[in-house]
């Protein structure tokens, strides 16, 4: 059967590499597994042959589907985009894992679903352009610390695996990728409002030169007298999760 062709607009990047695929499919051992975007199943072959995984495949791309159901006729594949699938309706009862080679152009976005499902999802692991794992995985301190950073280490514990060439995909990015993994961590929920907690780590970010102070006045008011409080006088990027939560707490009351 012939090959698939990557589509640009779907951010297609096959890889075809065995021994790093098969170092992908490791990161995950046991349990109800999701796998996004299979392509032509150089990951999927690997996750089939553990015994200790239930798998599900979700694609978009037809002709993968195709090629898919010709290949792996014993794959469980549904036929989709993972951004508007309804999860708890594929996976009514327990936890399930995600994995994948992601599409570069939405893997921001697969994070931000992650996160919605934080409850149920206690690994996520998969590659994804270095850049962004090197965003997921910085330090408060790092100018690579961002909004991903705070959300998703809020909930878990990041790992920056190993990095990935260009070579060992067809057709090769521009850019480098790494393999990532995220384990749900012990924080069952924030110490704050969790709605307004996302919305002050992204309306600082959206001016990270600025001081919080600046930034933070249009939550708080402008002229609120908490504004002199110190916290406000940093970056954002110079605060740690356990700061965001306590910035939370002192936004609350000029909300209300």
């Amino acid at each position: 059967m012939q090959q698939v062709r990557a589509k640009k607009f779907l951010g297609q990047h096959f890889l075809k590499d065995l021994s790093v695929a098969r170092r992908i499919a490791e990161t995950i051992e046991s349990g109800q597994v999701l796998e996004i975007g299979p392509g032509m199943g150089v990951l999927t072959q690997f996750l089939l042959q553990n015994h200790h995984i239930n798998l599900t495949a979700v694609e978009l791309d037809r002709e993968s589907v195709t090629y898919l159901r010709e290949w792996y006729p014993e794959l469980h594949l549904v036929e989709g985009d993972f951004l508007k699938l309804n999860l708890n309706e594929l996976y009514p009862e327990g936890d399930f894992s995600i994995i994948g080679n992601y599409p570069y152009n939405i893997s921001s976005q697969i994070f931000f679903r992650v996160l919605e499902y934080k409850d149920r999802i206690p690994v996520c692991a998969g590659m994804i352009q270095k850049e962004v794992a090197e965003r997921i995985a910085a330090k408060p301190g790092c100018k690579a610390y961002g909004i991903l950073s705070v959300l998703l280490q809020a909930y878990y514990h990041i790992e920056y695996l190993f990095t990935v060439d260009e070579h060992v995909f067809n057709p090769p990015p521009k850019v480098k990728s790494a393999v990532i993994r995220l384990t749900r961590n012990e924080r069952q929920r924030l110490e704050c409002d969790e709605q307004l907690f996302k919305t002050v780590v992204k309306t600082a970010f959206n001016q990270r030169r600025k001081q919080m102070r600046n930034s933070l006045q249009q939550l708080a008011g402008k002229g609120n007298p908490i504004l002199e409080e110190n916290i406000f006088t940093r970056r954002p990027e110079q605060l740690s999760v356990e700061e965001f939560v306590e910035l939370t707490n002192l936004l609350k009351p000029c909300l209300n």
